[in-house]
């Protein structure tokens, strides 16, 4: 009887389905309007029967018809917090707030915010900007740009402070990758390829490229996966190739390689990257032709060479600090020294990854951009190299804050995405973008107009500019390489502030090429590094070092 009675409420609107479906068959003959509620509870009655079979979800056995409710509201759960339920301010990963800047800044809309800020600004994570008694005019957006390359580079190129940031084709549809490259044109701006080479889409609107090579040597690799250096120099050569990138690490996912099933390899992405249909592209997690910093620089003269002389740097995601000290020294030991470094942050990106590594593995953008500054700045190699970074970065104050660390310029791949139309679907690894952004589907994907998309892409990299343009001019200032860590304030508590000069330490330049007490973090992490090995030097012969 207690066997009964329990099985009552968990089978009983499966019970009251087959009920009404018998009811329904009994009125059939006398109603014949029936019928189409006839066939919902033979429905409902077949999908309680499954139910009960299917061994895979206990809730749907125990609970027939009913638990799949479970699944339905999980399912539209991103989209009721999005719509019904989320602040303007929560960031999952981006507020609402910050997606419609980019879009009102994109589609030319008016962009200013009425009635007071909806921050918290005695909130521990609040920050600002002092402005100036006296102001300056408002600067020209369009003299927001720096030359890249150093005297070992012949072709320098004069890059603009706000690119796109790396994204594939095979990431990105084809539709995409041509909106994004015909406004980087319009707007006089780069466009990073991703690692996944430069595709047809890429080529069709002519606009700046910077090409990033990964571990796969996507577009200049051999039948084994190796690099090939007369593949390279034919890609190179275009006059669309600004700068060459060598990807060692992405904020998305640090130190992890990457597959593209065979089932998703199209011939139009085998075609661009140079690997076989029907079967699995393996990118792996560490590159084939270095492994050590001596190595790397090593390649990247070589790069240099192969593409003329045009400006060759690296991207990473910081990881152990003495690695990236290894490949400074090796600066120092061979005179060899890279045009620009990216430094992304572990804040993650497009690519999909797990969970392990998107929420814990990496160094957060500001973090990795003051270390790597600072390590420049300590061996007085500073000034021969070009810092940019990437990392949530969608309005000028986002911009603002990492020049005062260290960035000479910005790179967004996500806040490109938002001006392409992407509505934080959370659905990019699924191929069943909503947008047409993220996919492969040619039906999805022609729902994105480029000549529209590429006109919001130019807008919002211009509204941008021009709102840091505002920002300077309101702290007295004439261009972005003027701000400096004594302009920006972060509150550390309800009722203290400090500047970020006096948040962050900033070593003095060649510190770490002199004898001192001062910056004991720096100065250890230093002798820890060699340039021989990526490999920290063993505690006995960092104290043999320092008695020398």
């Amino acid at each position: 009887m207690k066997l009964k009675w329990s099985l009552l409420p968990r089978y009983s609107v499966f019970g009251l389905c087959v009920l009404g479906l018998l009811v329904c068959l009994g009125l059939s003959e006398l109603t014949p309007w029936i019928w189409p509620l006839t066939l919902l509870m033979a429905f409902l009655v077949a999908v309680g029967i499954y139910d009960m079979q299917q061994p895979d979800y206990a809730v749907r056995r125990n609970y027939p018809v009913i638990g799949n409710m479970r699944y339905l509201f999980k399912a539209l759960r991103p989209e009721m917090r999005q719509y019904l339920f989320e602040s303007d301010t929560d960031q999952l990963p981006f507020s609402h707030k910050q997606r419609e800047l980019v879009y009102a800044r994109g589609r030319q809309h008016n962009s200013s915010q009425p009635f007071g800020t909806l921050l918290d600004v005695y909130s521990d994570s609040y920050e600002f900007i002092g402005h100036s008694m006296q102001t300056s005019s408002v600067p020209d957006p369009k003299g927001f740009r720096l030359n890249v390359g150093n005297s070992q580079c012949s072709h320098p190129y004069n890059a603009s402070l706000f690119n796109i940031s790396a994204m594939s084709f095979g990431s990105l549809s084809a539709n995409a990758i041509r909106a994004l490259n015909k406004g980087a044109r319009l707007g006089n701006f780069a466009h990073d390829t991703g690692e996944g080479s430069i595709s047809p889409y890429h080529r069709e609107f002519e606009g700046d490229l910077i090409w990033e090579l990964g571990s796969g040597y996507f577009g200049c690799r051999d039948e084994e996966g190796r690099f090939d250096g007369e593949k390279f120099a034919r890609q190179a050569a275009s006059e669309q190739v600004k700068m060459i990138e060598i990807k060692l690490s992405q904020g998305a996912k640090p130190g992890h390689g990457g597959v593209l099933p065979a089932s998703k390899i199209s011939e139009e992405i085998a075609e661009t990257r140079g690997i076989p249909m029907g079967k699995d592209c393996i990118s792996p997690s560490n590159h084939g032709e270095f492994s050590t910093p001596l190595e790397l620089l090593s390649f990247i003269q070589r790069l240099r060479e192969l593409s003329g002389g045009k400006p060759v740097g690296f991207k990473l995601c910081l990881g152990q600090p003495w690695e990236f000290m290894a490949i400074v020294k090796a600066m120092l030991e061979t005179g060899i020294v890279p045009d620009f470094i990216v430094v992304d942050g572990s804040e993650g990106g497009t690519g999909a990854a797990p969970t392990e590594f998107t929420d814990h593995l990496g160094t957060p953008l500001r973090e990795g951009l003051q270390f790597v500054h600072n390590s420049l700045v300590g061996a007085g190699l500073r000034d021969e190299v070009r810092i940019g970074v990437s990392g949530k970065i969608i309005s000028a104050f986002d911009i603002a804050c990492v020049m005062a660390l260290g960035a000479d310029w910005v790179n967004a791949a996500r806040g490109y995405m938002f001006a392409l139309g992407c509505i934080q679907s959370l659905s990019c690894h699924t191929n069943k973008c909503p947008t047409g952004i993220a996919t492969q589907d040619d039906l999805r994907q022609k729902s994105l107009v480029v000549e529209d998309k590429a006109d919001q892409v130019r807008h919002f990299h211009h509204n941008t500019l021009h709102a840091l343009a505002e920002i300077l001019s309101a702290a007295g200032l004439h261009t972005p390489w003027q701000i400096t860590p004594d302009h920006l304030v972060h509150r550390v508590s309800e009722n203290e502030v400090k500047l970020f000069s006096h948040l962050h330490p900033f070593l003095t330049k060649g510190a770490l090429l002199t004898q001192g007490d001062d910056y004991p973090f720096y100065r250890r992490v230093w002798a820890m590094a060699q340039a021989e090995s990526f490999q920290p030097r063993s505690l006995s012969e960092v104290s043999g070092a320092k008695r020398e």
